[in-house]
Order: C-alpha cells, then structure tokens, then sequence
C-alpha cells in the first residue's frame, strides 16, 4: 500500500482507559502525539473516538444508574465536552487545532445532513484542522443509533474518501478464534480484496451475513463495509509504542483488509446507486475536455439542466451530442442550476443571493463514465 493522504482512525474506550475504568491522561497525550506526528507530515486525520460515557462515569463518581439507554445518554452529556476538553489541551501540547463533530446515523442517512457532514469534514481537513468525531449519544436512540463506533468510523472513512481506516483496539489484530478462549488460535496478517469467508466471521462470533454484536465481529463489519468504499483497513492494537506511525510507514502490524475496489470504483458505485436517471447536466465541448483533464464542472460550461433533483443528487453530465460524460453530486437543484447555466462562478452570489461554492459539481466528487 502507497502512502495514505487522508486516515480515519477510530480509538476504543478500552484502548483510552488502558484497560481500566477512568480516562487515561498519558493514554490521551501519547495518541494526540502520534497523530500530531502524521499531521506533520502533511496527512490529513480525522479521528472517531468514543470515552464520552467513560469521562461521565467518572466525573459523576461511578454512581449506580440503571443500564437503560437515558442514562448512558446522561453520562455522554456530561463526559462529553469533558473528553473534548482533554483532546484540546493534549494537541495543543502539539500544536494541533481539533474541532468536534457528533453524528447519528439519520445525520448521514438524510441527504441535507449528508452534505452538511461531509463538507464540514472536508472543510476541516482541508485547514489542517483534526476532527474529533463521536456519535452524538444524547439525542440517539435505538432506532438511529450507529451502535458502535466502528460502524461511525467506517461510514467516515466511505464520506470523506479515507485511503485508510485504521481500527485501534486491545487485542493484536483478528485472530482465526477468540485468543482468550482457544490456545491454537493464529493472527490473520492479511484479508484479500475476495468476499469475506464465513469461516472468518464464525471465527469472530459473528455469521456470514455479518449478523452479532460485540468484540470483533462490529470491527469486521466496519472493515467490511469500509474496503468496498476503497479504502485499506488495519486491525490493531492501540497501546504497541508509535503504532499509527509505524502503520503508516508500512510496518506488519495487525491484521490488513485490502480493498474490494479502488477509490474511484468505490465512488462511482455510490454515486451510480444513488443517481437519478433521469436527471441530466448538458454541457459544451470546452466543458466535457475541462473534465477529461480532471477539472470540475463549472457553471460556464452548462447548457442545460434536465430534469427535477436536489443539492446533493447525483446527476449524470452528458455532451451536447448525448453522450454520456461523468456522474457527479450536485452542488446546486436543478431549479438553481437553472438560473446559472453560461454564467461566470464569480457570478453565483449575484444571481442566488448566496452560494454553495464555484462549481457545479466538484472533481472529487465525480467519477467519468
């Protein structure tokens, strides 16, 4: 695997704790160290972490609640802004800016809340800003809840395009059986791009549907869902001394999924599924040579809008002799694409009264057919 430009990286409360029931501070200084150290290195890293319910416990003094999902949320509303707090003066130890993000799973299921989510991560990312990502456990409920946050990490790694999730947990990596239980059990080192055998999900308590819960079976389902995004994946344990570091320069550590499709394939697949055929972008000559060289599609080159869609569809682009060009997400409806076709980006403001940015559909977030 080539060098990773953009890594998501979950961290676990066990990993955070060392195993025991409060927070860790030299645990948090030594992560915020490592990450600072990829930072430097011009690698963007967001990072999903959970602790929120583990910094309430302690704060309240470990009272003895009931085990119903409103008091979990309670200690989540009261450990929360303290992790953030935590996080905040351990990277500025490092010089690091950190920024927080909560989501649900309806965020990212709601088209509105979709692009609101991955902007705001692009935008960060693209500031050298490190997002500090959580699932929001105040307002969720069972219905909306990610469940856990390797589930939360893998959709992050599928939004913002990761070229790696690294899953940081309390064990080596993932195992031919559960390590604790069985002596013969073997460290998998590596998982081909091929579907995932259901010998290796019963390894891990799970079935070859990916149903159960718990352990290692929520960190196969992410890995799974993560590498058909295009991303790498790595299993590893969080406390070996510079472990993101030593990833990243390449050394055998964990278990590693390769991806089941590049990235492009992977985008292109998310953005053929969730097109409307009948939605069209028509745009000029000049247009269809600007996307060939990999360049965006800006208002200018638009001739004409078909069709009826929303911020954030995604539309196919055809030439003006119908021929199909790309499928991209759409900055603007079709009813505002309207109003631009052969105007000037510097133009937008001037014609909507506000903008969502220069282009119609941004490069990256487009895929040529």
């Amino acid at each position: 695997m080539s060098s990773p430009q953009r890594i998501v990286i979950k961290i676990g409360t066990s990993t955070l704790t060392g195993g025991g029931k409060k927070l860790s501070a030299p645990k948090l200084v030594d992560l915020a160290r490592q990450l600072a150290a990829l930072h430097n290195q011009k690698i963007q890293v967001a990072l999903v972490s959970s602790g929120a319910i583990a910094a309430g416990r302690e704060e309240l003094g470990y009272p003895a609640l009931p085990k119903q999902l409103p008091a979990k949320q309670m200690m989540a509303a009261v450990g929360q802004p303290r992790l953030m707090a935590m996080y905040e003066q351990y990277f500025s130890i490092y010089g690091v800016h950190v920024a927080q993000i909560l989501l649900t799973r309806a965020d990212l299921a709601d088209r509105h809340g979709f692009l609101n989510a991955r902007d705001t991560l692009e935008a960060l990312l693209d500031q050298a800003i490190i997002p500090i990502i959580n699932e929001n456990d105040t307002v969720a409920t069972d219905e909306i809840r990610f469940g856990d946050n390797d589930a939360l990490s893998a959709q992050v790694a599928s939004l913002v395009e990761a070229d790696l999730l690294v899953l940081l947990t309390d064990q080596d990596g993932l195992y031919s059986g559960d390590p604790r239980t069985d002596k013969s059990a073997k460290l998998i080192r590596e998982v081909g791009p091929e579907p995932i055998s259901a010998d290796l999900w019963q390894a891990v308590g799970g079935t070859s549907t990916g149903l159960g819960t718990g352990g290692m079976v929520t960190k196969l389902q992410a890995a799974d869902l993560a590498r058909h995004s295009g991303a790498a994946v790595i299993i590893a344990r969080g406390s070996v001394e510079d472990i993101l570091p030593r990833l990243v320069k390449g050394e055998e550590l964990g278990t590693h999924f390769t991806p089941s499709v590049n990235k492009l394939e992977g985008r292109k697949r998310r953005l053929l599924s969730g097109s409307r055929s009948k939605a069209e972008l028509v745009i000029d000559a000049g247009a269809v040579q600007a996307l060939a060289r990999g360049g965006s599609l800006l208002p200018a080159g638009l001739i004409k809008v078909n069709g009826s869609f929303g911020r954030g569809d995604a539309v196919r682009v055809i030439s003006e002799e119908r021929k199909a060009v790309a499928i991209g997400l759409s900055n603007y409806t079709a009813d505002e694409l309207q109003h631009l076709c052969r105007h000037q980006s510097a133009e937008i403001e001037n014609l909507l009264g506000y903008t969502f940015g220069d282009e119609v559909i941004h490069r990256d977030h487009m895929a040529l057919l």
